[in-house]
């Protein structure tokens, strides 16, 4: 089959460069289409179907428990979300010549580049269970199976790796060499020497011996603290990192349950682990939105964010001295950037920063940077005006020096209210530190959830309402449909007033109300914190880590 230059070569032709490469390449495991894509994206040039890890995920042993078409259906969806080679590990080849035939036929149709099979018996154990009581194959037998696979396939670029388990099984370097020279004679493409040593010495003997007569590949699983120079300089062609994702994964996997189990609740892990929008990205959904679009028409108002982030922050002393607050560092990078990538983990990718003092200083990647040239003299209103221009049918105010669970954030972007804040019920103390306090229709009964709860006012002091308020402010405000209107509208009502310049958001939110306009309450139970303070900073870092 001819290849033009400008489409990439066939998989099979990528997987026997690989190998035959002068330079020493990596493969790594994986287990499904999902860490297969991981593999890629991690910029790898091969991956490794490794049988252990697909019996793993696949909750059975590594003994051929799962069935050789079960491997290939994994191996399939594999290939279907990758553009790189894989290499399968096809254990024995599942039986004799046959059945190594038909296994070459099936993953030549499924797009799978190469397979490595091992001179064990069937069914096989792993090498690294009773290692010693393996016996293996006759080698005029399992030559025999190379030979077939490479007279039925019908790409001539399809690998075939002979792994040779001889220094596993308790042989000795002479019978690992015969056995690897009997599989290159049959038509193996490469050899892949294995052993149990934590050191390398055995494999450092067997290719010094080997001469690289064919491609030498290696899969350090016991002796993987040897410098990756030595592998190099010995010669050898190729490393298999066999299995370390299923390994991160059972180990993440187990220690979120544990904590979901302890805490009954999933609300502390959610930040530290991989986003619904990141499963969707991996799973290709972009790809479905577009061919919705192309086929169903664009989709209209999406979400989009604006940010009040003009302050110096005058609780930070010098630490403000050449930069706004919203670019002090929290947890290892700055608080504007834990807010950007919460928005984004959400999938609101439009977002405008009103920036104010230091506005230079801002250097967090993609949003819009609008700057408030008075931000000395003027307050929050006038910063918003700033980005007056940006008010869409659906979008969320927030100031910039919050930090907060992503959930809350999600569940807001369910209210189809035309206007909603966000309300913490746990804050109903006033303080002299603390304000944006909420007064509602109704206390927070947090076994009604999506209950009709409207605003009355927010302020800091408790006016003339004589009861206690219902919750705080948490500094953020979800904007959709009419809510726009609304919202133009009393922003340029209280533009006509004298003190305009000192008027805050919530000043905007009770004018709202003022002019009987709806504002629903989204009621939360903590999880956020404002970052005012040199004392919020270690707060903050505490909560960005997941601890608080």
């Amino acid at each position: 089959m001819l290849e033009s230059a400008s489409t990439p070569p066939r998989r099979t032709r990528q997987l026997r460069s690989l190998l035959e490469s002068a330079a020493l390449e990596f493969l790594l495991e994986a287990h499904n289409g999902l860490s297969a894509r991981i593999v890629e994206e991690a910029g790898f040039k091969g991956i490794w179907a490794s049988g252990l890890a697909i019996s793993a995920q696949l909750g059975v042993r590594d003994n051929n428990e799962a069935s050789w078409t079960q491997v290939v259906d994994v191996a399939e969806f594999m290939a279907d979300v990758t553009t790189i080679p894989i290499l399968l590990d096809g254990d024995t080849g599942y039986g004799n010549f046959n059945n190594m035939r038909r296994l070459v036929r099936k993953l030549e149709q499924r797009g799978v580049a190469g397979v490595c099979i091992e001179d064990k018996l069937f069914p096989k154990t792993n090498s690294f269970i009773a290692g010693d009581r393996q016996p293996l194959a006759e080698i005029n037998e399992f030559c025999g199976k190379i030979a077939a696979g490479k007279d039925i396939q019908s790409d001539d670029d399809f690998c075939i790796v002979a792994r040779v388990e001889a220094l596993i099984a308790g042989w000795d370097m002479a019978e690992a060499l015969r056995r690897a020279e009997a599989y290159r004679l049959a038509g193996a493409d490469a050899i892949l020497i294995h052993s149990k040593l934590s050191r390398p010495d055995q494999i450092l003997e067997f290719a010094q011996e080997w001469a690289n007569r064919l491609p030498l590949v290696i899969v350090p699983t016991k002796y993987y603290s040897t410098p990756t120079e030595v592998f190099r300089r010995a010669g050898i062609s190729a490393v298999i990192w066999a299995n370390p994702l299923i390994r991160a994964a059972a180990s993440a996997m187990q220690s979120v349950a544990a904590q979901i189990q302890r805490e009954q609740s999933i609300a502390e892990v959610e930040d530290r682990i991989a986003s619904m929008e990141e499963i969707f990205r991996l799973q290709g959904a972009e790809e479905l939105e577009a061919a919705e679009e192309r086929y169903f028409g664009a989709r209209q108002n999406e979400t989009r964010a604006i940010v009040l982030a003009a302050s110096r922050g005058d609780g930070f002393a010098s630490l403000t001295d050449d930069r706004p607050k919203v670019m002090l560092p929290i947890a290892g990078k700055p608080l504007l950037r834990h807010l950007v990538d919460k928005l984004k983990k959400r999938g609101i990718d439009d977002i405008t920063v009103v920036a104010g003092y230091k506005a230079e200083a801002i250097d967090v990647g993609g949003i819009r940077v609008l700057i408030n040239q008075q931000h000395s003299t003027t307050g929050e209103l006038s910063s918003l005006r700033c980005a007056r221009q940006h008010f869409t049918e659906d979008f969320v105010l927030i100031y910039g020096d919050v930090l907060f669970r992503s959930y809350i954030l999600r569940d807001l972007l369910e209210s189809e209210a035309p206007i909603t804040v966000v309300i913490d019920s746990s804050q109903t103390q006033l303080t002299s530190d603390a304000g944006d306090f909420a007064w509602c229709s109704e206390a927070d009964d947090r076994s009604s959830w999506g209950q009709a709860v409207r605003l009355k006012k927010i302020s800091s002091g408790m006016g003339n309402s004589g009861a206690a308020p219902h919750g705080r402010w948490i500094g953020i405000v979800r904007v959709c449909g009419p809510g726009r209107d609304w919202f133009e509208s009393a922003l340029s009502g209280l533009r006509e007033r004298a003190d305009f310049d000192r008027l805050s958001v919530p000043d905007l939110i009770n004018q709202l109300i003022a002019d009987d306009k709806p504002v629903q309450v989204w009621y939360v139970h903590g999880h956020w914190l404002d970052v005012n303070s040199v004392r919020d900073l270690e707060r903050a870092g505490n909560f960005a880590a997941g601890s608080h």
